[in-house]
């Protein structure tokens, strides 16, 4: 089920008019994140639009239609750009004035964020890899069907009709891997999805190893809203268990 929030249209200016930005998001077993995940967001975007995936049964359902859903209902409601999200994610404060800069382009840019794996509310992982992650989710909308979505990997955005990817220099927090027993089913729900590792060379081993782990803490100004309080719940299906259908 496809939800929505879409702020009125502000008046167009004629010389560098302001570009809709529409935030999508879909949400499962992590729906009670959804709310501090919509007060981050808030003074970004123009709106957002949320795909209610509770009533999947299997432990994890078609990403690829999904997205089509979303990006569907978002070009209905005359984004220009769009902004991919996840419920367990929050943008640094400074995001929304610049955003707005990075969206007055009128070119086909994704830009990237910093994806920052937090370890704590607000210390994350720089180590290796984890240094190195970067989410390209702020894109010029595009019609769907341009898109043809292979896996829970791919790009929000198609490489086929001239995306050109670039560094927003903010960062995304990602607070799953704050609860250590998310760290290990976050593991095995990959290693279930994509057994022999042809998604990802590296495999998904290790993002339950911690050896030679080196931490940064959030940078004075670069704080996300609204602080997070972890529950120590799973938010994922525990694959381990059996528990596929299970809201956790």
């Amino acid at each position: 089920m496809i939800t929505s929030h879409i702020k009125p249209q502000r008046p167009r200016r004629k010389l560098f008019p302001q570009q809709r930005v529409v935030a999508v998001f879909s949400y499962r077993f992590d729906a009670h994140l959804v709310p501090d995940l919509i007060a981050n967001l808030d003074p970004i975007v123009d709106g957002w639009i949320a795909y209610d995936d509770r009533r999947a049964t299997e432990a994890f359902s078609s990403e690829p239609l999904r997205r089509h859903a979303l990006l569907a209902a978002a070009r209905g409601a005359a984004a220009d750009w769009i902004l991919a999200v996840d419920p367990d994610e929050r943008l640094e404060r400074g995001a929304a004035e610049r955003i707005a800069k990075l969206t007055s382009v009128y070119r086909r840019i994704a830009w990237g964020f910093r994806l920052r794996e937090m370890y704590s509310p607000i210390d994350y992982r720089v180590d290796g890899l984890w240094g190195e992650k970067i989410q390209y989710r702020l894109f010029k909308a595009y019609d769907p069907a341009n898109c043809q979505f292979k896996d829970f990997h791919d790009l929000w955005y198609p490489s086929s009709v001239g995306f050109k990817a670039r560094d927003s220099g903010l960062n995304l927090y990602h607070l799953k891997m704050i609860e250590p027993k998310r760290r290990i089913a976050r593991r095995d729900l990959y290693d279930h999805l994509d057994p022999g590792h042809l998604l990802q060379d590296v495999g998904y081993d290790y993002l339950a190893d911690e050896a030679g782990a080196v931490f940064e803490r959030i940078s004075p100004g670069r704080e996300y809203h609204p602080p997070h309080v972890d529950d120590g719940g799973l938010w994922m299906a525990d694959i381990a268990a059996g528990m596929h259908g299970r809201q956790t």
